[in-house]
Order: C-alpha cells, then structure tokens, then sequence
C-alpha cells in the first residue's frame, strides 16, 4: 500500500459530507450560542430597567444606595457561588484575571458614581440620553482592537435607537415647549459640568463592557460580578460610617432587593450574555434598559407618556427588533 494512498484516506477531503456536516454542526452552534446571548441580555436588560423604582422607594441619598446595593449583592453573590462550587474562581484569581475583575469593578462603580451625580445637575432625560452615548463607544472599541466587524445596519439600528431614546425621555417636548424654560435648563448651575459626568460615564460604562467581553475566556460572569460588589463596598465604606444607615423599616427591604435583582442576578446575566455575543449585538442590546425604564415609570407611578415618547419607544423596539435579521 504507497504512502500517497495512506495520506489520502488519513483525512477526507474537502467536498467530503463528514466536513460539510462539521461546519454545519458549528453554524448551528453559534446561532444557537448567539440566540442565548441575545436572550441573556436581554433578561438583563428588563431586569435593570425596574430599578428606578427600587431606588425610588427606598429614598436614599445616591452614595448610599449604591454602597447596600453592591453589599447586598456581594452577600447574594457568595451565597449563590457557594451553592453552586463557584466560590473557587474568586480564589483562583492571578495576573491577567484579577487585573480584569478589578478593572470592571472600578469603571462599573465610577459609571454608577457619575450617573448619579449628573442626574440632579443636568436632568434624568438628559443624562440618560448622554450615558447611552456608550453603545456607539463600545462598537468603536471592539472594531478598533478587536478586529471585529460593524456592520452599516449595526451603526444605523444604534442611531435609530438613540433617537428613540431622545424622544422617550421627553427631551424632545421639552426642545419643544418655550424657549425661556429650555434656555433656563442649560443654565442651571454645573449643567456643563453634568454633561462630562456623563460622557466619562458612558466611555466608563462601555470600556467595563469591553474588558468582560474581550476577557470572558478567562474571568466568568460570577468572578466579575462579585469583583465590582467587592470594589464599589470598600470604596464608598466611609459613607454610611460618616452619615449613618437608614432607620429600620420598607428602605431596607428595597436596598436589599437593588443588590440581590439589580446587582447579583443581572450582572451575572449580562455578563453572561456578552461572553456569547459580538461587541455590535452588545451595544445595541444595551438600549433594552432605558426602554424598560421609560415604560416601568409609566406603569408603575401612571407619569402619562406623550405621543413623542411613545413614538421613541416604538423606535427603539424597531430597532432592537432588526438584530433578528442581522448575520
């Protein structure tokens, strides 16, 4: 028997049905790893759109809030992981791992941070608006080092969807209503400074997106979540210390439930979901938020919607509903 047969029935060749069936096996799997994704996300995404109400009801000051809820979400997370045999990835953290957890905790914990602080010094439309700057950030970072590729309908699906999110925040009723009260808006002291807050919070926002996604191989979404609890309770300790914790009673219940839902469980679920998806997908699934939001504010304190914000919403579902058609 010559050695060319030999090599020659070693591997089948190229047109062979068993190479055919391997890559349909792998096309199948990555759709199906991308619908998870998507799925994940957009759990996620729900899920932290109710959170304006748990911070509400609670009636916190934003420091505090912040502090239980990365608290409660630490207890959540270490109670969850020991349950599941997880609390070993947290121990087993070294170089490259641990340098990524801790650069999530701290980009995620300064986006809270800075959130916050822009919201009373610009308004919550105009500062939601801004912060969602950070999807077209994302895109941007994962073309650039990654090497990944945005598509056109990406770029437009996310410009649609910004739009969107203008017009269901009321901005657009407000640019709309006499010149004096828009004119008075942009003079309200520190407004400029407002809207840097929430720039460098949405390049925070997405650059801690970027690191979960492009270290998702190395670091699971317990590790990562339980990293940004651990950092966000060590950095803002001094505050509850210096001004107290709240009286026992309702505050406590809804502090608790900021870090079990919004902290521990969606975290964990959005990281998750990044892992299986691209950086395009990614951003636009990050307007699955503040859609919910603008809909739970009206269904749970009747804050009517006008026309144009039911308009920016239905924008927003239309282009959240175009990933169903990307590759």
């Amino acid at each position: 028997m010559s050695s060319s047969f030999l090599r020659a029935t070693a591997s089948p060749p190229p047109g062979d049905p068993a190479d055919r069936a391997e890559g349909a096996n792998a096309t199948v799997s990555g759709q199906r790893r991308r619908r998870e994704g998507q799925a994940l996300m957009i759990g996620g995404g729900l899920l932290l759109g109710t959170i304006g109400v748990f911070v509400e009801e609670a009636g916190q000051d934003p420091a505090t809030t912040v502090w239980f809820r990365c608290v409660f979400g630490l207890v959540a997370l270490v109670a969850w992981g020991a349950l599941r045999g997880r609390l070993g990835e947290l121990g087993g953290l070294r170089g490259r791992a641990l340098l990524a957890v801790v650069a999530v905790g701290v980009l995620t914990v300064a986006n809270w941070g800075l959130f916050f602080a822009a919201i009373p010094r610009c308004s919550i439309a105009v500062s939601t608006v801004v912060f969602h700057l950070q999807p077209f950030w994302l895109m941007a970072m994962g073309a650039f080092w990654l090497r990944e590729r945005v598509t056109g309908a990406q770029w437009l699906a996310a410009a649609i969807a910004l739009c969107g999110l203008t017009l269901a925040t009321g901005i657009a009723d407000e640019l709309l209503g006499p010149v004096s009260a828009v004119d008075n808006a942009m003079r309200r002291p520190g407004y400029a400074a407002g809207l840097w807050m929430c720039l460098a919070g949405s390049l925070s926002y997405a650059a801690a997106s970027f690191i979960a996604k492009r270290e998702a191989d190395r670091v699971g979404s317990f590790a990562l979540s339980a990293g940004q609890c651990v950092v966000g309770a060590l950095a803002l300790l001094p505050w509850p210390l210096i001004h107290g914790v709240p009286a026992p009673g309702a505050a406590w219940a809804w502090l608790a439930g900021l870090g079990v839902l919004h902290t521990g469980l969606a975290y964990v679920v959005l990281y998750a979901g990044m892992a299986r998806l691209g950086t395009g997908r990614i951003a636009m699934l990050q307007f699955v938020y503040p859609g919910t939001a603008v809909l739970v504010d009206w269904l749970a304190y009747g804050r009517a919607l006008t026309p144009a914000q039911i308009a920016g919403v239905v924008l927003m579902a239309v282009a959240l509903g175009s990933l169903r058609r990307q590759a």
